[in-house]
């Protein structure tokens, strides 16, 4: 099994990552079924990554069919310590412009038919989840976008929807009245169960558009979402690649020992057969 340091997940418009050297795919096989797709295993600036591609080569599945236990799990399996998450996420604010980057540093859920725990059937664990992003990795992200010179916002509220759907404007206008910041499909889930992994991750959304609440502007299309992406995706390719290289070896953050007070469960309660699915990600605290 190939072991990588960091795993890289690319979103809407974000399908490959060039600059990768000694490349190979890697398929891998998980408790929880198949990732969306192979793994592009290879190294950037030095480091040994591993590139997912979200939704499948070729843009195959809806926000809620992704399977995202078994896309982190992968990055567990290959040893990943680190997830940079590349997502596509319409403005709430005026100042946030389509072409800007958001580096939030909350979420709010507003999703309804997502499996989002590896935890259940016999175990049962309760993270915190009160900084749902790594500060660290963030920090990371927000230095590197400004020194490519990339038009950046730090902090702020992503807000997760169910999609496949965009916002009707009375959704949009009530989000807005939350004070959330940006709106996406994706990455909440991925960073709970990424939490419980004790893997750090962060957001790197990519404004495409205004939602429908800006009357001055056309509401959202998706030929208005590719023709921004398409724009941002270079510059999201350049922040990765630099961030890649600012990341430190040793994690000195709180994401790498999250469930070390979490599981509730008695141990003698535990499945054998849970212990065996989990022993990734609990193993050391059994």
């Amino acid at each position: 099994m190939a072991e990588i340091e960091i795993g890289i997940i690319g979103g809407s418009g974000l399908y490959n990552m060039e600059g990768l050297s000694g490349v190979k795919e890697v398929e891998i096989d998980t408790p929880f079924g198949a990732p969306s797709d192979r793994y592009i295993v290879g190294e950037l600036e030095g480091r040994k990554v591993a590139f997912l591609a979200r939704h499948g080569r070729g843009h195959r599945f809806l926000p809620s069919e992704i399977n995202y236990r078994a896309n982190i799990y992968g990055f567990k399996k290959l040893g990943a310590e680190w997830i940079i998450s590349a997502s596509a996420v319409g403005s709430m604010k005026e100042e946030i412009k389509p072409t800007d980057i958001v580096i939030p540093d909350q979420f709010f859920d507003r999703t309804k038919n997502r499996i989002s725990t590896f935890f259940g059937e016999g175990i049962v664990a309760h993270i915190s989840f009160a900084d749902p992003l790594c500060p660290t990795l963030s920090e990371i992200l927000y230095r590197a976008g400004m020194e490519v010179g990339a038009t950046m916002h730090k902090g702020g509220t992503y807000i997760c929807i169910e999609g496949p759907q965009f916002s009707t404007k009375a959704e949009s206008r009530i989000y807005r009245s939350f004070g959330v910041d940006v709106i996406g499909m994706t990455n909440l889930t991925e960073a709970k169960l990424a939490r419980e992994a004790e893997l750090c991750y962060a957001t790197l959304a990519l404004v495409t558009d205004y939602d429908v609440w800006h009357e001055a502007e056309e509401s959202v299309t998706v030929e208005m979402i590719v023709a921004n992406l398409t724009k941002n995706a270079e510059t999201a390719k350049r922040i990765i690649k630099k961030a890649v290289a600012m990341i430190p070896e040793e994690r000195k953050c709180g994401c790498a020992t999250a469930l070390k007070d979490a599981i509730i469960t008695d141990r003698k309660a535990i499945p054998d057969e849970v212990k065996k699915r989990l022993s990734l990600i609990i193993g050391k605290y059994l």
